[in-house]
């Protein structure tokens, strides 16, 4: 910098920045608050379902009703406890995948150079960089010697660009992106060179920070299961009030006593009360939490799991998230057209030539690297050259180094030994031009070139070129272009697909699941790892092409299109919106703050955790902890499967009520003898929400799980074949107990062993239920002997309570159960095996309408 300039190197005085930080902010984006354990309380307990649940219990509470007030009371601390665990759990792990304090800076206030913490970074501000930074805010450069950055986790693109002086006025950045801009921005990393920039925007007016700003408009998308519950347990409640107030007018009419038929009425609501359903869901979802963060996915929304299992289009990024965003060397290519791909199992060495040419693009790299590329020279140096560090050989050492220029993009390193202090070692790599014209090629060798890096570029690689040269004497040149070189070929480096990748895409496209690529890299590249991914490559939508497009115009392009290239921000958010107003369920995948407004906009949001960045993980609703591509599809398998259970569980809730309902109003109907109190009901509630809770949830899923298409996003919960299919299971089981309770009574059986008899007959009916639920289309076989530990202990459970009531004095006294004998016991196993068996031949007839 010439003198003119240096009172820029004063910078800020500590009192300008202290009034600039006053008057600004912090350079810092919002801070989400954090959900305490009491805040999420609050939020669970203004869920209509879990108020429904807690208010039932209150208004039995008052009636005096102990034991169903204590049973639901139970049920709804239980599903609080559960919610609060799980998301403060959810929380906690949040907390510490942010970053715990911002990067500090290195600045000069008062003439002075001072690191201090990045939030202090004010406008105005001289910030000194170097190798490693993070840069702490949106800054011009005033300083600039042989400058890079990578700014993947703003624009996409995993290579580093050029910085170049800023001439003229530096109040106002172009956007990030491209080389030899005057900007650098806050985020991100200097991977080559130094420099020294004037701050110009901190803060929420950054380009981050005008990211994380833009999430404030967004609505993330509402749990449609949760909607969907809410609205079938209003239309049960109804149904429920409606059969309680027919039974309270039937028994007082019959019978005369409207007090015993208040009471009967509320023992029928009590039956009838949907108090399963928000169990069952909340269980369902915060199980589904707990069963994915064993594969280290972060639920950070239990109702996002069902969402991810219904995704019919996968948007995906590809540095990061399909890639490992590191460059490797992919190819080595001669100046005759020969190449060695790296990695190819037909050669286990590298041969002469190619090693030679490998070796000098190690010897024009830094010796301690930071640029990604560089570092790619350095790893194939180790594992394919055998080299453990540094140029090959001994008593290298490294005498001057030639960077980049804006008009030479080439940098040379100039070796020489210790034995030979006057000769020296000169290798030169870059832009395939500059190499070329630095060897002074001629037009063939030219065209040869040309054509080489054209094939190259065709595979999606980032092609470098290398040469050598040799230099007597002790003076070396003011300029690399009075080198002697000598060409030596071509390096292509490549951001390498993830190993689970092509499987994951795979298992994907089987599940009916399109799998789209948006990213901020060139088509060529896009298309290339489309290729090795596994999905359709050949229609290619670029940002340029896409700003032409209305909305509508986008929303039919994006049917068709798989690969979106050269993306800018705004425009994955418009590629959302546009899928989710086509109808389709949109899972969004992405680690940088470029990704952040997509994955808040998708139905479910996917961050990676490792490489993802804080902004993005708050955006989203599922973190991937470690970063695999392929973890994505143990979510949306795990989030069918609870689907399909939760129907069963909904299906077999259903079945269940239309026996007991039957069976509490069929004595008032005919005027016999009350079967259900209180107590018995309380027993059924006890069976039916730990079978719900336990047994289904763990049902493994179906084996077409992956093989089927997504359902229809406007696929109701509870549908028409679903409710019809739990009626007929409802029905049979009511018809025989039914039947048995009314054969009882003509046998002229004493009141309490009726009762007992088809009680223990309605219990065993629901027990064949439970294997009947178990799956849409498992074998009868299957459906008993199909390893489920929980229905085990359930079973053992239930037996052990049915044989206390019946044994032991005080409780059958409690149940009004008399003594039963062998043929009663034979009686009530055929109730059930006779349910079992007749739904088990009828569910083939239903298979194919309960998938739908």
């Amino acid at each position: 910098m010439s003198d003119d300039h240096a009172p820029l190197l004063s910078g800020l005085s500590e009192a300008e920045a202290r009034v600039r930080l006053k008057s600004e902010g912090f350079n810092e984006l919002p801070h989400p608050d954090r959900r305490t354990a009491l805040r999420i309380v609050f939020e669970v307990l203004r869920e209509p379902m879990l108020a429904l649940l807690l208010g039932g219990g209150a208004v039995y509470l008052l009636l005096g009703d102990v034991k169903e007030a204590v049973i639901l009371l139970v049920f709804a601390g239980l599903s609080v406890l559960i919610t609060v665990v799980q998301e403060t759990r959810t929380e906690r792990v949040m907390e510490a995948l942010r970053d715990l304090t911002s990067p500090r800076a290195l600045v000069i206030r008062d003439g002075v150079r001072a690191r201090i913490a990045g939030r202090e970074v004010a406008r105005g501000d001289l910030v000194v960089l170097g190798e490693g930074d993070r840069v702490p805010a949106d800054a011009a450069l005033v300083q600039a010697q042989d400058l890079q950055a990578d700014e993947s986790l703003l624009t996409g693109e995993s290579v580093p660009v050029r910085k170049a002086l800023s001439i003229g006025t530096r109040t106002s950045l172009s956007r990030p992106g491209g080389d030899d801009l005057p900007f650098v921005y806050s985020g991100s990393l200097v991977v080559r060179g130094s420099g020294i920039a004037e701050v110009i925007a901190t803060g929420p007016r950054s380009e981050i920070g005008k990211i994380g700003q833009s999430l404030h408009t967004l609505e993330t998308e509402p749990p449609r299961l949760k909607a969907q519950t809410a609205r079938l347990v209003r239309l049960a409640a109804l149904g429920g009030l409606v059969v309680s107030l027919a039974a309270v007018a039937l028994y007082g009419a019959l019978r005369g006593g409207w007090l015993d038929a208040v009471l009967a009425g509320i023992a029928i609501g009590m039956a009838m009360l949907p108090e399963e359903f928000p169990v069952v869901l909340t269980v369902f979802m915060a199980m589904g939490a707990w069963r994915l963060s064993r594969a280290r996915i972060l639920t950070r929304r239990a109702s996002s799991i069902e969402t991810l299992g219904s995704a019919t289009v996968l948007c995906t990024d590809k540095t990061g998230t399909l890639t490992e965003n590191r460059m490797t060397i992919a190819e080595l290519r001669l100046p005759d057209g020969a190449f060695f791909r790296a990695g190819d199992k037909a050669e286990t060495t590298v041969p002469g030539q190619f090693r030679e040419l490998a070796a000098h693009g190690l010897l024009a790299s830094a010796p301690e690297p930071f640029d990604p590329m560089e570092k790619a020279f350095h790893a194939f140096a180790r594992s394919e050259l055998n080299a453990v560090e540094g140029p090959p050989g001994l008593g290298w050492t490294l005498a001057h180094s030639y960077g980049l220029q804006p008009d030479l993009l080439a940098m040379t390193q100039v070796w020489r030994t210790d034995a030979r202090a006057s000769a020296f070692l000169v290798a030169a790599k870059g832009a395939p031009e500059a190499i070329a014209g630095l060897c002074r090629l001629d037009e063939t060798g030219l065209d040869a070139v040309r054509q080489s890096v054209d094939a190259m570029a065709t595979e999606g690689l980032r092609v470098l070129g290398v040469a050598r040269a040799r230099h007597d004497g002790g003076r070396l040149p003011d300029s690399q272009t009075e080198f002697r070189f000598e060409f030596l070929g071509l390096v292509g480096l490549a951001d390498p697909l993830r190993s689970g990748v092509p499987d994951a895409v795979r298992e994907c496209r089987s599940a009916g699941i399109r799998v789209v690529m948006i990213t901020g890299d060139y088509p060529a590249t896009a298309r290339a790892i489309a290729r090795q991914a596994g999905f359709a490559d050949d229609n290619v939508l670029t940002g340029d092409a896409l700003a032409s497009l209305d909305e509508a115009e986008l929303m039919l392009r994006v049917r068709s299109a798989s690969v979106f290239a050269r993306i800018m921000p705004e425009q994955k958010l418009r590629i959302v919106q546009a899928l989710k107003a086509d109808g389709e369920i949109v899972a969004m995948t992405g680690d940088g703050v470029n990704d952040a407004p997509s994955l808040k906009a998708a139905h479910i949001g996917v961050a990676m955790g490792g490489r993802g960045t804080d902004v993005a993980r708050e955006a989203s609703s599922i973190v991937l902890l470690n970063d695999d591509f392929g973890s994505i599809v143990v979510a949306v398998r795990l989030g069918r499967r609870i689907y399909d259970n939760l129907r069963k569980a909904m299906g077999f809730i259903f079945a269940v009520h239309v026996p007991i309902a039957g069976l509490a109003l069929l004595p008032l109907v005919f005027g016999l003898p009350i079967l259900l109190g209180p107590i018995h009901i309380a027993f059924l509630e006890m069976i039916i929400d730990p079978v719900c809770s336990l047994v289904f949830e763990a049902e493994k899923e179906e084996d077409d799980v992956m093989r089927r298409k997504p359902r229809e996003p406007d696929q109701p919960l509870f549908s028409w074949p679903l409710i019809g299919w739990s009626v007929i299971q409802g029905a049979l089981a009511f018809g025989l107990v039914a039947a048995i309770f009314l054969l009882g009574l003509n046998r002229g059986m004493p009141e309490d062993e009726v009762r007992a008899l088809t009680f223990f007959s309605l219990v065993v009916s629901i027990i064949s239920l439970i294997l009947v639920n178990r799956s849409f289309s498992a074998s009868l076989m299957t459906a008993i002997l199909g390893h489920n530990p929980s229905l085990g202990w359930i079973l053992l459970g239930v037996g052990a309570i049915l044989a206390a009531s019946l044994f032991w004095p005080w409780l059958s006294a409690l149940f009004a159960f008399g003594p039963l004998y062998g043929h009663d016991f034979a009686v009530t196993l055929a109730a059930g095996t006779v349910v079992l068996l007749v739904l088990e031949l009828i569910k083939p007839l239903w298979r194919k309408r309960l998938r739908s």
